[in-house]
C-alpha cells in the first residue's frame, strides 16, 4: 500500500464521529451526577470549599505557587481592583528524580527552596520581615503579620479537600510517583518545609489549577453570567465548574459558606470513562496505557492532553518504520526523494525512546501549510534527528498528527458541552443572550493551531447546543490563570482568618489578665503589672 493511502487509513482510526461525541456527552453528564452523589466514582467531583467567584474588584498583594506538571512556578500578584493585576514570577523544571522521589519531603523541600529564592530576588524587604515583626497584643499569633504573605498553593493532582487549605493526596498523575505522599496533607507538607527555612509565608489556600483558571477568568472577565467553567488543556487536562449546592448530595466535612447556594467542583475529568464505554481505543492508545505509570486510569486524559498526544504519534511512527511494506522515512535512492537526497534517522533519535516525541512538533505540523512542508521537515531534523525527510514522509506525518490533534479537540468539546448543559444557562431566560463564559489555559488551547476552532466545530453538533448555542459559548484564555486564581483564593482564605476578630481576642486577653493579676488590656494594646 502506498504511503499516502496507508497514512490516511491510520488517520481514519482517529476519527471521532458526531454520534460518538453526543454519546460521550450523555455519559459524561451521567458520571457527573454520580460523582456528586457518592465518592469513589470515575469523575471524583471534589468539593473545593470555594463558594463564590470574583467580580474584578478584589485588591491586595498575594503569593502563589503552581505545581502543575513538569514545572514549578512561584508568583507574586498585585490585584488592582479593576479586573487588572500585575504579575511577577519565576519558573523552574522539576528534576525527574524528584518526580519519583522516595519521600514527599524531598520534593516539598525543593519547592520551599524555590519560594525562598523568589523572595530573595523579588521581595527582599518581605524576606527579612520575619526578623522585624513588631510585637503586638492585637493578634492571636502575638505579632503583627500583615507583611506575611498569604500563599495560594495550586496543586494540580487529585486531592481530597477538607478545607480551604487542607487536602490529602489521592493519587499522582502526569508522571509523578511518590507513594510516601499519598494520604498526606499537601499544604502541611509545604508549610513544614517553608517553616524550616523561616520564611514569612503562610499556605492559606489549596487550589487546583482548574479552580485557579476559573477564578482568574471570572476576575478579568466579569459579566452577568460570570464564568461557569475553568479548564486546562495542556500537559494534563481537568475542569472545575460552579455547581448548585442542592445538586451536591454526598456528605461534606469542614466549614464552608452556604449563603451563595453554590460551590466550585473540581471534576478530575482526566479519569472520565476509565472503563472505555464511550471513549475511543486504538491499538496505539492501548499500547500507551499499558506502558504508562498508571495503566487503566486517566483514560480521558491519555487521549486529550499534551503529555500523551506526542507519545501516541510516536507509537504510530514506530509501527510504520517497522512495516517493510511501507516506505516511510527511507528511500531506495536519491531519485525517490524530492530533495534529491536520502532520508536518514540518527541511531540515537528520540523517536526510539518512550516520550521522545514532544507534542510541540504536532503544532508545527498543523501550522505548516507551505507547499514543501519545509518548516515541518526542518523540525523533524532538529527535534528528531530525521535528515532529508521526503515530502511524502512529511505529508504522512502531518496527516496522522492532525488526526490525533483533531480527536483531542473533539473529546475536549465533550467535557465543555456536558458542563454547559449541566448549568442550564443556555435555556435559562435570566441569561438570555448572555455569553456562557469559559476560561481555559494550557499549551493545546493556546498554541496548537485551530484547536479551539475544532472544539467549536464539535460543539455545534451536540444536542442541546447546536449552532446557536455554540455562538453563545465564549472560550477565553485565562493567561497565568493558575497563579492569579490561587492568589484570589488566598485572598478569600485571608478573609476567613479574620473571623476571629480583634475584639474577641482582646476579650480573651482581658480574662487571662485578671487570672494572672495583670491590669485589663487598654485600647493601645500595652500591658502593665499591677502595683
Amino acid at each position: 500500500m502506498a504511503l499516502e493511502a496507508h497514512s490516511a487509513a491510520i488517520a481514519a482510526q482517529f476519527d471521532y464521529t458526531d454520534d460518538q461525541v453526543n454519546s460521550a456527552v450523555n455519559e459524561f453528564r451521567r458520571q457527573m451526577t454520580e460523582g456528586l452523589e457518592t465518592d469513589g466514582t470515575s469523575l471524583s467531583q471534589i468539593p473545593t470549599y470555594v463558594t463564590g467567584v470574583p467580580n474584578g474588584t478584589e485588591k491586595g498583594l498575594y503569593m502563589a505557587v503552581d505545581l502543575g506538571g513538569t514545572n514549578f512556578r512561584v508568583c507574586s500578584i498585585q490585584l488592582n481592583g479593576d479586573t487588572t493585576f500585575n504579575l511577577t514570577f519565576s519558573k523552574v523544571a522539576i528534576p525527574r528524580e524528584l518526580m519519583v522521589a522516595k519521600t514527599a519531603q524531598e520534593l516539598f523541600a525543593f519547592l520551599a527552596k524555590q519560594v525562598e529564592l523568589f523572595l530573595q530576588t523579588h521581595h527582599e524587604d518581605h524576606f527579612e520581615q520575619h526578623v522585624r515583626r513588631r510585637m503586638t497584643m492585637s493578634s492571636p499569633d502575638g505579632y503583627k503579620d500583615e507583611h506575611v504573605f498569604r500563599l495560594g498553593f495550586t496543586f494540580s493532582f487529585p486531592v481530597q479537600q477538607v478545607g480551604i487549605n487542607k487536602g490529602t493526596l489521592i493519587r499522582w498523575t502526569k508522571g509523578f510517583d511518590i507513594p510516601d505522599a499519598i494520604g498526606k496533607d499537601v499544604c502541611a507538607l509545604l508549610q513544614d518545609e517553608i517553616d524550616k527555612l523561616h520564611l514569612p509565608v503562610k499556605v492559606a489556600a489549596l487550589v487546583n489549577d482548574t479552580v485557579g483558571t476559573l477564578m482568574a477568568r471570572a476576575y478579568s472577565a466579569p459579566g452577568k453570567a460570570s464564568t461557569v467553567l475553568g479548564a486546562i488543556f495542556g500537559t494534563g487536562t481537568n475542569g472545575a465548574y460552579v455547581e448548585k449546592l442542592s445538586n451536591l448530595k454526598k456528605p461534606l466535612s469542614g466549614e464552608y459558606d452556604k449563603t451563595t447556594g453554590e460551590m466550585v467542583i473540581n471534576t478530575e475529568w482526566g479519569s472520565f470513562d476509565n472503563k472505555l464505554s464511550v471513549l475511543p481505543n486504538t491499538a496505539w492508545d492501548a499500547a500507551l496505557d499499558k506502558a504508562s505509570p498508571n495503566p487503566g486510569i486517566q483514560m480521558y486524559e491519555k487521549r486529550v492532553s499534551g503529555m500523551f498526544l506526542g507519545e501516541i504519534l510516536r507509537l504510530v511512527i514506530i509501527d510504520l518504520l517497522k512495516d517493510p511494506k511501507v516506505s516511510f522515512f527511507r528511500d531506495e535512492n536519491s531519485s525517490s526523494n524530492d530533495w534529491k537526497s536520502t532520508t536518514n534517522i540518527v541511531s540515537d533519535s528520540s523517536i526510539y525512546t518512550q516520550w521522545g516525541l514532544d507534542t510541540a512538533i504536532m503544532s508545527v505540523a498543523a501550522a505548516d501549510n507551505t507547499p514543501e512542508l519545509s518548516t515541518l521537515r526542518g523540525e523533524l531534523e532538529k527535534q528528531l534527528g530525521i535528515y532529508s525527510a521526503g515530502l511524502d514522509d512529511a505529508q504522512a506525518f502531518k496527516a496522522i498528527a492532525n488526526a490525533i490533534g483533531r480527536r483531542s479537540a473533539r473529546l475536549s468539546a465533550v467535557s465543555i458541552a456536558a458542563i454547559v448543559l449541566q448549568t442550564g444557562k443556555l435555556t435559562d431566560p435570566a441569561y438570555a443572550d448572555e455569553p456562557i463564559d469559559i476560561g481555559v489555559d494550557g499549551s493545546l488551547v493556546e498554541h496548537y493551531p485551530y484547536f479551539r476552532d475544532m472544539i467549536y466545530e464539535a460543539l455545534r453538533t451536540i444536542d442541546g447546543i447546536g449552532e446557536e448555542g455554540a455562538k453563545r459559548i465564549r472560550i477565553g484564555i485565562a493567561k497565568d490563570g493558575s497563579g492569579v486564581g490561587a492568589a484570589l483564593i488566598a485572598l478569600v482564605a485571608a478573609g476567613m482568618e479574620k473571623r476571629l476578630t480583634t475584639a474577641d481576642y482582646l476579650g480573651e486577653l482581658r480574662s487571662n489578665a485578671k487570672r494572672n493579676n495583670l491590669t485589663v488590656v487598654p485600647e493601645g494594646g500595652e500591658t502593665a503589672a499591677q502595683d
